[in-house]
């Protein structure tokens, strides 16, 4: 007899959290503001990533072709959203990328309201 087959969990990558790592990407607590982004705030790049940038801002820059959440940044890149954020005020300062919050369902409009236009498109 046989026995079934074990489910191998898959590996981590070493390095995405590593706390040394997220400290040298972030640039340390050096007590800059941080834009003020949370999880749905929307990104889109502005420009092509610039050499200058780090690898992972110029992976954000190239994502961002099409409008990207910061969560799915977040877990595009494997990278916690305390680092994307600060990865992003970088790039919102340097202006290869523009943010905005997301467009926001509108209130239901009042059913009293509804109720006269229908009544008007009736009589016409």
């Amino acid at each position: 007899m046989t026995s079934p087959p074990r489910r191998e969990r898959r590996k981590a990558d070493r390095d995405s959290g590593d706390p040394e790592r997220l400290y040298v990407i972030t640039g340390g607590p050096d007590g800059a503001e941080r834009a003020e982004l949370d999880l749905v705030t929307i990104v889109v790049s502005r420009a092509e990533p610039s050499p200058t940038v780090q690898p992972e801002q110029a992976a954000i820059v190239r994502l961002c072709k099409s409008p990207l959440s910061v969560a799915e940044i977040s877990a595009y890149l494997r990278l916690p959203f305390s680092v994307v954020t600060a990865l992003l005020t970088d790039l919102l300062a340097a202006e290869l990328v523009e943010s905005r919050a997301p467009i926001v369902r509108a209130a239901l409009p009042d059913r009293a309201l509804l109720e006269a236009v229908m009544h008007g498109l009736q009589k016409l």
